[in-house]
């Protein structure tokens, strides 16, 4: 039954008609041909001549949901004619029990660097959906160091590593130009851990660093070193973090066999902030969310699919991951995959989202932007 939203009647959107649009995008989905009325009689298992499927089908073509390119007697779905599909007409799939152990097994990560983390779901959506895909985590709006802790290397160097209350580590090797000992690495530690641990980069004052400095006495040249890391590390934190995989996938769609067309793609997946406007876009219920063609901001992907679904890292904070592909793609599983893999996200964080809704009735997401940070040190 359409909904309250559908542009067209159910006088004009009969069933049989339904079942034919609904053929018609699933044919193209997996031979990436147009499809002709004979081909519907046998799939849609229609009780009636190809002449009245032909006639439905020019109905669909006029009412906006199907288009026929060139001259090819048949027909593709238009991104009307996706959309009406994926709110109203897709089944809902069901991963099957090899499918669930393999993303299990590849989902049981050791827990490490929340970037590392990101990064891995990042590549793994792209392997179980042949997909470009990315993973991303918005960022926190209170970022602190809860910890510091300096590693001596030799007498001219040591090593910071600043942990975050987002469970985000960084380090960094400091090289110097005189020696240090190791009495006074550790009054150094003992300072950060003391005066700079469980403020905001706003809290990092002036006055704050006068302090710390006359407490570091000699030592007092490598506080604005180490600060000065952190005050980096907090920058990015308090941002959004992007990790793109996958992207020759796309050479392997008939989409995509045009150089031009792919050049221009890839070239904006390859910038990771191109993505960002995308943090913001997924439902907090966890529930997948599809852009279809022109429904996507950016020009780059007017002619493609986003699918994404967000998880919860904890803490304040939440992911996104994501695909991206011709509007010819599986709707029904690359949707039960995705929310599959959110859901196990949340749990692999230790925050369990509530069950997602069917993958039915999905609606484009508003207009969102966001900013972007960078990878560890």
């Amino acid at each position: 039954m359409l909904n309250q939203n559908s542009e067209v009647s159910q006088v004009d959107l009969t069933p049989r008609r339904q079942r034919i649009l609904r053929a018609v995008v699933e044919n193209y989905i997996e031979t990436a041909e147009p499809v002709g009325s004979k081909a519907i009689a046998k799939l849609a298992h229609l009780d009636c001549s190809s002449a009245t499927i032909r006639n439905d089908m020019a109905a669909l073509e006029k009412m906006g949901y199907l288009e026929q390119p060139h001259t090819s007697a048949g027909r593709i779905p238009s991104a009307k004619g996706y959309r009406i599909y994926v709110n109203e007409l897709m089944e809902e799939h069901k991963l099957s029990l090899q499918e669930t152990e393999r993303i299990n097994e590849s989902l049981h990560l050791k827990m490490q660097e929340l970037d590392r983390v990101i990064d891995q779901a990042g590549k793994l959506v792209s392997q179980f959906t042949n997909y470009p895909a990315f993973a991303m985590a918005a960022g926190k709006e209170r970022v602190t160091i809860t910890r510091y802790d300096l590693l001596m290397i030799d007498q001219n160097s040591f090593i910071c590593v600043a942990m975050t209350n987002s469970n985000v580590v960084k380090n960094k090797l400091f090289h110097l130009p005189s020696n240090i000992t190791e009495p006074q690495l550790q009054l150094l530690n003992a300072l950060l851990n003391t005066s700079f641990t469980n403020k905001t980069l706003s809290e990092f004052s002036s006055d704050l660093m006068e302090t710390a400095q006359k407490a570091a006495g000699s030592s007092y040249g490598l506080i604005s070193l180490v600060v000065s890391f952190a005050m980096d590390v907090l920058q990015d934190a308090e941002q959004s973090s992007v990790h793109t995989a996958g992207a020759r996938h796309l050479l392997e769609h008939p989409e995509y066999q045009d150089v031009e067309k792919a050049h221009k793609l890839l070239d904006y997946l390859a910038d990771d902030k191109s993505l960002l406007p995308y943090a913001q876009q997924g439902d907090d219920d966890g529930a997948p969310k599809v852009l279809i063609g022109p429904e996507n901001v950016a020009d780059e992907l007017k002619d493609t699919s986003v699918v994404m679904a967000t998880y919860d890292i904890g803490d304040g904070m939440r992911g996104v991951i994501g695909v991206v592909g011709p509007t010819r793609m599986d709707y029904a599983q690359i949707t039960a995959k995705l929310s599959y893999m959110a859901d196990n996200l949340s749990k692999l964080f230790g925050n369990q989202l509530p069950q997602a809704p069917q993958p039915k009735g999905l609606n484009p997401p508003k207009e969102s932007g966001g900013e972007g940070g960078e990878g560890s040190e």
